[in-house]
């Protein structure tokens, strides 16, 4: 069982929304930062948005600031969490697949620090 799993890619008209989840279990997430990255075809996988673990510092990537907005749930020393990434104002470039990771420790986001754990991504397409 991945201990990460995605959830609520689809297809969805430009300027629309959509709402990612990310499901954690089997491991004491609530002490992982935990974020978002994306790869459209032919492209590199690129960062997106990023939570800590208690969930007061949020980090976006310039292209999705103002539009997205990451946040958590958990409850404290349980191994459930779920993570969600709201999609407003979605445009044809944002289309991709959308990965779930997990870093430790998770105080903050490091992004250039390698992922402990990486889902197995869902898609979102957006038509013009």
């Amino acid at each position: 069982q991945v201990p990460l799993v995605e959830s609520g890619g689809g297809l969805v008209q430009a300027g629309g929304s959509l709402r990612l989840s990310c499901t954690a279990s089997r491991r004491p997430f609530s002490t992982y930062a935990m974020g978002w990255f994306r790869q459209a075809p032919g492209k590199g996988r690129e960062f997106v948005a990023a939570i800590n673990r208690d969930g007061r510092r949020t980090y976006y990537a310039d292209s999705v600031k103002g539009r997205f907005t990451i946040s958590r749930d958990s409850a404290e020393n349980t191994v459930y969490l779920q993570m969600n990434l709201q999609m407003n104002n979605l445009y044809p470039e944002d289309a991709a697949v959308y990965f779930c990771a997990a870093q430790f420790p998770g105080d903050t986001w490091d992004v250039s620090q390698s992922m402990d754990y990486w889902g197995e991504g869902t898609l979102v397409t957006v038509s013009s």
